[in-house]
């Protein structure tokens, strides 16, 4: 029986959890010189392989959309939509983590140290306007060699308009960034096919770095952020679909899987795009302008894995430091992790940084972040796949939403 792409993404991750534990517990030594050589090579050459793909994959795509959708209008109704879902996604995701964390307490498990807590300084996270103002591009082409997103976004939708303004006079333009994107499809086809090799090498190194000692110690608070990441895409993501797409929960999950596996091993939701579009234009039947405007931009402001990771971390840390939350401080928890999730669009280390401003809110110590730092990666890996899915419910909505509308269009103007 011939394997499918996705049961080999799966045998990879699992044959890399088990390998990367195996040798962290028995022969440390063994992967120490195998992580340097085999692991990390093979994981480094899949996420170089998707990264040099997604710059001109959100700009072309970005591009093509702007263009298929043609009227300002209903890019702008999209864009309403789409942002309107992620803030309220966010909200639903932090008040899922921190009522969790409050019912199953992981802080006041016995055995954390505080004393030997490892330090953490994050860079400075710019404010909600600045970040808005620099939306816009000074340099087009230095957005580009730094990969910021939301910048190449913006450019490529101008550039969109302006080949549905100009028409005839720019169709050949336009036809050349449509070849330019199935080349771009092609190519990911292809980086594909070593997917199951980087999945394996990435987990191996992840598991095989932190080790079981790691996992051991805040197996609570990893069971209570994994337990609300579920809750989130079971219910917030499962019932927007069902509710608001008409579609089956468990055919959405089924059909994005693959997505979501890369997600898993590359932690990046940048470096996911490529795949995680085609997934839903493929598999989900996302429409292709709405897929390439909706799913970019989710990568870039969508963090409802992250948002859980902190309403879970800030009861978690204030439980250690005996720090009794009040319903306001928990309230000014929830409204700072959903405007800080806009002020820190495209900074590295997000996830950790609107932490720091999340804690700084509510008077706790920003040091007590070095108490899940050595777990981090492991779930980061886990809400990466929980944020990806997000952006792909938004787009499937949105999509059957805009088809609704066509069709209700079409049957007015037939009567």
């Amino acid at each position: 029986m011939k394997l499918g792409l996705t049961s080999k993404i799966i045998i990879g991750l699992i044959a890399g959890a088990i390998t990367g534990l195996l040798l962290n517990i028995f022969a440390k030594d063994v992967f120490d010189i195998a992580d340097p050589y085999l692991f990390t090579p093979l994981g480094r050459i899949f996420l170089n392989l998707i990264s040099m793909l997604v710059v001109p994959i959100v700009f072309v795509s970005i591009v093509l959309g702007s263009a298929g959708l043609g009227d300002p209008k209903k890019l702008g109704r999209i864009g309403i939509k789409t942002i309107l879902f992620f803030l309220l996604t966010t909200c639903i995701a932090i008040v899922i983590g921190l009522s969790l964390a409050n019912v199953i307490d992981p802080g006041l498990v016995e055995g954390i140290d505080t004393t030997n807590n490892e330090g953490f300084e994050t860079e400075e996270a710019p404010p909600v306007g600045e970040t808005l103002m620099n939306i816009i591009p000074k340099n087009p082409l230095a957005a580009m060699t730094e990969g910021n997103m939301l910048q190449i976004i913006a450019f490529a939708i101008f550039i969109g308009f302006g080949l549905t303004a100009l028409g005839d006079k720019t169709k050949g333009i336009l036809k050349l960034v449509d070849q330019a994107n199935d080349l771009l499809m092609y190519l990911v086809t292809l980086v594909m096919k070593f997917a199951p090799y980087g999945t394996f090498g990435l987990i191996a190194s992840a598991i095989g770095s932190q080790g079981w000692g790691a996992i051991k110690a805040m197996w609570l608070y990893m069971m209570v952020v994994i337990l609300a990441l579920v809750v989130h895409a079971a219910v917030t993501y499962g019932g927007a679909v069902l509710l608001l797409a008409r579609k089956s929960p468990l055919w959405f999950f089924k059909n994005f899987s693959p997505a979501m596996s890369v997600a898993f091993s590359t932690s990046s939701s940048n470096a996911t795009l490529p795949i995680s579009m085609e997934t839903a234009q493929k598999r989900l039947k996302v429409s292709e302008p709405v897929s390439s405007f909706v799913q970019p931009l989710g990568a870039t402001i969508n963090m409802d894995g992250t948002a859980i990771m902190q309403g879970v971390a800030t009861v978690f840390i204030a439980q250690v430091y005996s720090v009794d939350l009040s319903i306001g401080e928990l309230v000014t928890v929830v409204l700072t992790a959903v405007l800080a999730s806009i002020g820190t669009a495209g900074v590295p280390g997000v996830g950790l940084i609107l932490l720091a401003m999340v804690l700084s809110s509510v008077n706790l110590p920003v040091e007590g972040i070095g108490l899940i730092l050595g777990i981090d990666r492991l779930l980061d890996m886990a809400r990466t796949s929980i944020n990806i899915s997000g952006d792909a419910a938004c787009a499937l909505i949105v999509s059957e939403s805009e088809k609704k509308r066509e069709n209700t269009g079409e049957n007015i103007n037939n009567e």
